[in-house]
């Protein structure tokens, strides 16, 4: 593994591009200074703060449902065809700015050049799968079996959503949750993560400049989470709640959204189980472990977290594996050639300090990596560890970050228990030549998704979710915008 010198000052193109990204609240369609009180958004890479933007207040989170809820029947009132060309719109203006939106991210987030541009073409089909879907909402007509009258089903908009998306993925969590709700004629307000605002920021510019109407979408970064949300999500006039994040804090938004009874998608945390069998190609297992782990800096809840692999091809798998690690190049996202770029702020690097730490305690080995480098930034080596024992931090938390970690199993039960043996259910991988045990783990591993030969899965025609303590409802795909209408039956007589 190459750690590559990081820049410490902003180049004139970052510092032009930071300067046009909005700084305020966006609420009823007008930019608002906000409280005295700022954020300060930093580049991990380096620990340095790039720019202060407004910080919301409780207050401020009630006048941006009060701008939603004011413009809901209008919007509720729009002709599809009209939603989804301003959806549309923005899909094209994205590709148009997509270096400014690649880069932004890059800064706030940390995720090398390369993938977030791979970012910017995900979270814009979200723009354009949901402009085509918004023209196709459809219900029924016909006969009731009695011959007595007549059965009519129709779709209508849930009203009003609180959409809190996370840091990890600042353009694509906004747009899988943005998107649908706009297609199905809703109005709504959206929380980025403290972490990373200013692409959600400056994706609300877009969808401005798209011709999305005042109120329709607002945008209130803060720094005090909860008690922005408590009084939102207590209103009335809400219907809808949309959260990515952690289990826990899904918990308890979900306890929250029970008093009034809100319509609700939780994408919580994973624990992802990354099975080899004996039979497996290799190459496309290392293939796929590189994608499903290291994507993302690691910190992502689709990223594998348990590689359980066939005693007979733990050692080879791991060589192999091992060898791909210590290729990658460590630094900041902007440099040239970089693989791997910082964590997100010193917290996940203390995290993966004890876990790996936690591993090695009870017997575990690591093959490369391991440690925090000094400098500044929030950087941690990519990291292989073998012979992780049951009852390891490692196989029961949420890794989140660039650490590979192996344990083996014997028969194809061991391996089904293995995967199972954890409360979150969101994404597995197998890797198998057998068709026949491929289908037979679609049907036992208990997840939301399965990659099957694979390590990426997600896809804004697909849609994702999971079970058990990784959340319910569904993004993207036929099912994303479902979770923003609501079925109505009239019965007229015959």
């Amino acid at each position: 593994m190459t750690i590559v010198d990081t820049t410490t000052e902003l180049t004139a193109r970052e510092s032009e591009l930071l300067a046009r990204v909005p700084d305020g609240l966006y609420i009823g369609g007008v930019w608002e200074a906000g409280s005295r009180e700022r954020i300060g958004v930093q580049d991990p890479a380096t620990g340095r703060v790039i720019k202060r933007i407004a910080n919301a207040t409780p207050e401020d989170g009630i006048r941006a449902l009060d701008a939603a809820a004011a413009a809901a029947d209008g919007w509720a009132a729009t002709a599809p065809r009209v939603r989804a060309e301003i959806l549309r719109r923005a899909f094209d203006l994205l590709q148009e700015r997509r270096e400014d939106f690649a880069l932004l991210m890059t800064l706030e987030m940390g995720k090398p050049l390369a993938e977030a541009n791979g970012e910017v073409t995900y979270g814009g089909e979200f723009l354009r799968w949901f402009s085509e879907e918004a023209v196709r909402i459809s219900g029924r007509y016909g006969q009731n079996p009695e011959g007595t009258g007549t059965m009519v089903v129709s779709q209508r908009p849930v009203g009003p959503c609180y959409l809190i998306t996370p840091w990890n993925f600042p353009l694509a969590m906004a747009t899988r949750k943005i998107a649908p709700a706009l297609a199905a004629g809703c109005t709504v307000v959206v929380k980025p993560a403290e972490l990373t605002p200013l692409t959600t920021l400056f994706f609300a510019q877009l969808l401005e400049d798209a011709g999305v109407p005042a109120g329709v979408v607002n945008v209130i970064p803060t720094s005090t989470a909860r008690a922005v949300s408590e009084p939102i999500i207590a209103d009335p006039r809400l219907r809808k709640l949309s959260f990515t994040g952690s289990t826990p804090v899904g918990r308890t938004l979900l306890a929250q959204a029970g008093q009034n009874v809100l319509r609700t998608s939780m994408e919580l945390g994973g624990n992802a189980p990354f099975v080899v069998f004996e039979d497996a190609d290799l190459d496309k297992a290392v293939e796929g472990a590189m994608l499903a782990k290291f994507r993302n800096i690691g910190q992502a809840c689709t990223a594998a977290n348990r590689f359980i692999v066939h005693e007979s091809v733990a050692d080879e798998f791991a060589r192999r594996v091992t060898e791909k690690v210590q290729a990658l190049r460590l630094g900041r996202g902007t440099d040239d050639g970089v693989t791997i770029g910082p964590l997100i702020d010193d917290r996940a690097v203390a995290s993966m300090t004890a876990l790996v730490e936690d591993a090695v305690a009870r017997g575990a080995r690591v093959l490369t990596g391991g440690t925090a480098p000094e400098g500044d930034g929030y950087f941690f080596e990519p990291t292989v560890v073998v012979d992780v024992q049951p009852g390891s931090d490692i196989l029961r938390e949420e890794i989140f970050g660039p650490v590979l970690a192996i344990s083996t199993f014997s028969t194809e039960d061991e391996a089904v228990a293995a995967a199972n043996g954890t409360e979150y259910g969101l994404v597995g991988y197998v890797f198998t030549r057998d068709l026949a045990r491929g289908q037979r783990m679609i049907d036992r591993v208990d997840t939301g998704m399965m990659g099957l030969n694979t390590g990426l899965v997600s896809n804004a025609a697909a849609p994702f979710g999971g079970v058990k303590q990784s959340g319910l409802g569904r993004e993207g795909g036929l099912e994303g915008i479902h979770e923003y209408l609501s079925t109505k039956y009239t019965l007229i007589p015959a």
